[in-house]
């Protein structure tokens, strides 16, 4: 790697750094703005003070965590959950109407629509905002037919399965003019948010590398053969725009149970831990190098596949890429941290502990100015709810968080390639390999394929 100009860096930064302050001060007063609109924008059933919300997706992290942060808002109400597991389907209604029942002097509540099928729940027109829990696969479809009817969204990540997908979700949502929020919380963690802040505002001096971790992939399932589907399961519909494939426990999620699902491990549904965990940790890459709507223009990588079985997400990589700007982005399996490396010292935010480590440790006491930038610290949930009400901004938009998971791609893409790739993040196109470019898309089977 090449030295860096001091001189050159101390003429960069204050524009720079002026540049995000502003532009983060208009996201954070966003949300100090009132939040009471008219009726006519949260449905006509709702008060003019409440969001309505439809749950699509009723597995394992909606249920015992997103619908659960939802309740907690008295704000918000879900009126209508979906999914195509009936047993999940059915869960999902008695969580909501036992949870709004302690709130009623009679102890019942009856409230709660169930849908197996998003577009019948999409349709309805007192519904403001839906929460997308579902296998990555589905997430572009159904986050941009929401934007089409009208509701506002957010959205679980990875955001995507390709970069292409990713440029027209977040065209879509800008064209419709609706709320979005990728439902990553590492933003919310103060850990991340004080790095990012101490970054950006040169307590380290002209950072010159980053490094990310995530956990290590998970080992190959069995091969199992084919199986019937189970009476309370829409296979085809769970199947959606991916390709056909016959059914066994182990592609989907298990049964009557909310255990680690199989589809985080097989590449048509998930890209697995590179863009699972990815999403959280890059995204705090991104955010602490002032370039999360943007990208690298250069990366490569290595990794490891398992040799056999239906599991066949990565296991292991490492991935480097290289900025605009300069910086190093070293990206691998180790363990959930940042560490930002600059001129003037390195700052590390631990997720496991929720710790942050500095040298020199001076930096950790140092205190922020009124003129220096001040990152918001917000529940995403929150953060996605007080947008919905003030139509501004939320702290991780559609565009964010593709950049962010389309960051985690184009390594994806540069290891199966197995050679250095240049990027254009403005065309969002590699120009140097045709290879790599036949790689930004998926195949989507009909009648699902709103791309």
């Amino acid at each position: 790697m090449t030295g860096y100009d001091k001189t050159a860096a101390n003429t960069e930064l204050p524009t720079r750094r002026a540049f995000l302050r502003d532009s983060i001060r208009a996201v954070a007063g966003a949300a100090l703005l009132p939040t009471i609109v008219p009726a006519s924008v949260l449905g006509a059933e709702a008060p003019s003070n409440r969001v309505t919300l439809g749950m699509i997706g009723m597995g394992r992290q909606a249920y015992q965590s997103n619908v659960k942060t939802f309740f907690g808002f008295p704000d918000v109400q879900v009126v209508a959950v979906c999914d195509v597991d009936t047993w999940r389907l059915e869960n999902g209604r008695k969580a909501v109407e036992e949870r709004y029942a302690k709130d009623r002097a009679s102890g019942t509540f009856k409230g709660c629509a169930t849908y197996r099928d998003f577009r019948e729940l999409l349709a309805r027109p007192d519904i403001d905002a839906v929460m997308i829990s579902t296998p990555d696969h589905w997430h572009v479809p159904m986050a941009m037919a929401a934007a089409q009817a009208g509701k506002d969204i957010s959205c679980e990540k990875p955001l995507t399965l390709s970069i292409a997908e990713g440029r027209a979700l977040s065209d879509t949502v800008r064209r419709y003019s609706r709320v979005f929020r990728t439902d990553s919380e590492f933003r919310s963690h103060a850990c991340f948010q004080r790095t990012c802040e101490l970054v950006l505002n040169g307590r380290i001096g002209k950072v010159h590398t980053i490094r990310t971790g995530v956990p290590v992939g998970d080992v190959a399932g069995p091969l199992e053969p084919t199986m019937p589907v189970p009476e309370e399961l829409d296979y085809d519909l769970w199947l959606g725009p991916a390709p056909v494939a016959p059914y066994t426990v182990n592609r989907v999620h298990p049964r009557h149970g909310y255990g680690r699902p199989g589809w985080m491990r097989v590449r048509d549904y998930c890209e697995g831990m590179v863009t699972n965990w990815g999403a959280h940790l890059n995204d705090i890459a991104q955010w602490g190098n002032g370039t999360d709507r943007t990208g690298p223009v250069e990366v490569e990588g290595t990794g490891q596949y398992p040799a056999d079985g239906l599991w066949e997400v990565l296991l292991g990589f490492e991935i480097r890429y290289r900025y605009a700007n300069g910086v190093q982005l070293i990206y691998s399996t180790s363990q959930p941290y940042v560490r930002f490396e600059g001129s003037e010292g390195w700052i590390q935010a631990d997720y496991n502990k929720r710790t942050i480590t500095a040298q020199p440790q001076s930096i950790l006491s140092s205190s922020l100015k009124p003129d220096e930038i001040h990152l918001p610290l917000k529940d995403e949930k929150r953060d996605f709810i007080d947008a919905v009400k003030t139509r501004g901004p939320t702290l991780e938009d559609a565009e964010v968080g593709h950049r962010t998971t389309s960051l985690c791609q184009l390594g994806h893409i540069a290891l199966q390639v197995g050679r250095k790739l240049t990027w254009d993040p403005q065309a969002e196109r590699f120009t140097n390999d045709e290879t790599a470019n036949r790689l930004l898309g998926r195949p989507m089977r009909s009648p699902w394929c709103l791309l």
